[in-house]
């Protein structure tokens, strides 16, 4: 595999794609705990990411509300996957988005260029003025509209799975 793109090659594909962002700077942050007690004032949806594998190994990026409890039960059957999901162990993390844990993010997926990966969006999050996410590294946050998040996933050649969160997988299927 090549060297993973850095949050330079990323703001560089920003800017090529037009979409505007701001990134502040912070202390590393591992958890969401972390990431609320340290960010201060950010405005805009905060999210978390879980990196997620089926007995198939096919692999699952869930985008959620950081607050979000998220039944994977419930998940692997909205997503259609095989078996129970297992977390991505970090080795798999790198090969495939190219980050290190505590900064998985969406916008990963510049480095998944063989587009393992099925991106899954809460709707909540897209609900918000912006959305706050690390730039491939953990001591930083970016802010992008979520429309421009979904202009850069469907320019990186992903057309995410949205899902209501707040809706049981019974009731979003009626």
């Amino acid at each position: 595999m090549n060297s993973p793109k850095t949050d330079t090659d990323l703001f560089a594909r920003l800017d090529e794609l037009g979409i505007a962002h701001r990134t502040y700077e912070h202390e590393r942050v591992y958890t969401v705990g972390e990431s609320q007690t340290g960010r201060g004032e950010m405005p805009g949806a905060h999210i978390k990411n879980l990196f997620l594998r089926d007995k198939k190994k096919n692999l699952v990026l869930a985008t959620v509300e950081e607050d979000r409890d998220v039944d994977l039960k419930d998940l692997r059957k909205r997503v259609g996957s095989s078996g129970n999901y297992s977390f991505g162990k970090p080795e798999l993390l790198m090969e495939v988005l190219g980050v290190e844990p505590g900064s998985v993010t969406p916008l990963a997926v510049i480095n998944d260029v063989e587009r393992r990966v099925t991106v899954v969006l809460d709707k909540a999050i897209l609900e918000e003025e912006l959305v706050n996410a690390h730039p491939l590294r953990n001591d930083r946050t970016t802010a992008v509209t979520p429309q421009d998040l979904l202009s850069f996933l469907s320019a990186e050649g992903y057309d995410p799975v949205v899902l209501d969160f707040d809706q049981p997988a019974d009731e979003a299927a009626e």
